[in-house]
């Protein structure tokens, strides 16, 4: 480990950050809030630890893959200290582990909150909250590496190791010229949104707000209700058709665009999987709530698509309590939380991608125990035929992901929560989608948790966004020798 070259990056990394409280300190003097005070301060701060560590001197020649590990999961813990300090000086919270808390659930899009009056609050701690999914929802370091990095080939360590999916795709063969591709593509696609929105009629601020919500597919509002406050039916189907692309791969924009074929996407085996999924979902959930009794119409299909796809692509805005819905519902609910978006988008959770690997992989082992002297290869669309070891890697981190889940469970069990509660604020943190069941659900939040279980929830969230060997291999000695 060349520790003089993680600290200088990370050093860069933590003047992003620093940089990034300037906006919510311009908007809180703008609107005259006192808070302008907690955000100066926050970024002085910040900005007075990253600029040294950036002016260390570093060895030459490429990163190396735990020198890249090291570099990311570093940064992520940095942002959530160094973003946790606005509401520890505004007293935004009453306690350390709620400011931790809510700034792990920003930056890594889990939208998963423990703020009980959202309305009472500035529009610049607000605007902060959101602005962390949004830095978040692309990656941090993704933006370092698009911004300030002459890295070369070896910013690939990094964004591999930041980057959601199995497998980092490059658009363009330098790694800087990819990162920008994908960040160019969030920010149009976000510009949309926001201009979508002011058309539908919500104001300037709170159309930013939730377009950095939707598009980093994180969940937080301005609104204690969420989304269910805006009672306009366009305003909330922008938002689903906006959810959906949120969790598209985002190299498939490029492709697309680059092709100029818009169906370009359905020539992609994930994105039509991925596709089916919220397809089949949303018509069973209709079918349940009408036997259920609900009104058949517009306001139907529109709820369930909304939830279907809030869930999947693991954003966690609400439009109604869905936890008061029928059982089966309800169960299908906490199932796609286990799926997330494609590889490549800024949703959470496992990923259509490895799923349709696994799939792939598990009709294979079924023709080769008919036909074991069978030579089965299994495709996958941007990277041609998956080797065995793609695979294992695959079957790996799903294998560590249910290990996770059951162990957060059993720890979340010694609270007050129900078996049911437990399971699914496990499953909503660790998949960052956000809201739960019951009293983790979209009509309560996490704030009644005891300081340890938020901890612990933080550090899932925090596992769940860098896809778990990120976090898991700073604990390998091997990593931090010489």
């Amino acid at each position: 480990m060349r520790y003089p070259i993680v600290l200088q990056l990370l050093g860069k990394v933590i003047i992003l950050i620093g940089l990034s409280l300037l906006m919510p300190l311009v908007l809180a003097l703008y609107f005259g809030e006192k808070e302008w005070l907690a955000f100066t301060y926050s970024a002085a701060i910040t900005l007075a630890a990253g600029i040294p560590l950036s002016s260390l001197p570093s060895h030459n020649g490429e990163i190396r893959r735990r020198e890249g590990y090291a570099v990311v999961a570093l940064s992520w813990v940095a942002a959530t200290i160094f973003g946790s300090l606005p509401y520890i000086f505004a007293g935004t919270f009453p306690t350390l582990a709620d400011a931790i808390f809510e700034t792990v659930s920003g930056f890594t899009t889990t939208g998963a909150s423990v703020m009980t009056d959202i309305e009472a609050q500035s529009r610049a701690i607000l605007f902060w909250r959101s602005l962390t999914h949004w830095l978040g929802g692309m990656g941090i370091v993704v933006l370092f590496v698009a911004l300030l990095s002459p890295l070369g080939s070896g910013g690939i360590q990094i964004l591999q190791a930041e980057t959601p999916g199995p497998v980092t795709e490059k658009i363009k063969p330098r790694i800087q010229e990819t990162a920008i591709i994908l960040w160019r593509t969030y920010i149009f696609l976000s510009a949309l949104e926001i201009l979508l929105l002011l058309f539908a009629g919500m104001p300037l601020y709170e159309a930013v707000v939730h377009t950095f919500g939707t598009m980093a597919t994180g969940g937080f509002s301005t609104k204690n209700a969420s989304i269910g406050y805006y009672n306009s039916p366009l305003i909330q189907w922008i938002i689903i058709i906006f959810m959906f692309l949120a969790g598209v791969n985002f190299a498939l924009y490029y492709q697309a665009v680059k092709l100029r074929n818009p169906f370009y996407f359905w020539l992609n085996p994930e994105f039509k999987l991925y596709s089916a999924i919220i397809l089949a979902a949303f018509i069973i959930i209709v079918v349940d709530l009408s036997l259920a009794g609900f009104n058949p119409g517009e306001n139907l299909l529109r709820m369930a698509a909304f939830q279907v796809v809030s869930i999947v692509t693991t954003t966690g805005y609400a439009t109604v309590d869905f936890d008061q819905w029928p059982n089966l519902s309800r169960t299908l609910l906490l199932l796609l939380m286990f799926v997330g978006g494609c590889t490549g988008s800024t949703g959470g959770s496992i990923k259509v991608g490895r799923l349709l690997v696994l799939l792939k992989n598990g009709i294979a082992e079924l023709f080769r125990a008919v036909h074991p002297h069978a030579v089965v290869s299994i495709r996958f669309s941007n990277i041609g035929i998956i080797n065995k070891e793609l695979v294992l890697n695959i079957l790996q981190f799903i294998g560590f992901y249910l290990l996770l889940f059951a162990l957060g469970t059993l720890l979340m069990s010694l609270t007050s929560l129900k078996l049911e509660e437990a399971a699914s604020a496990v499953a909503a943190t660790l998949g960052n989608v956000g809201p739960g069941l019951g009293a983790v659900g979209p009509a309560h939040n996490y704030a009644h948790l005891p300081a340890a279980a938020k901890y612990l929830l933080s550090w899932l969230m925090l596992v769940g966004r860098l896809e778990i060997y990120t976090i898991l291999v700073l604990f390998l000695r091997t990593t931090w020798r010489g």
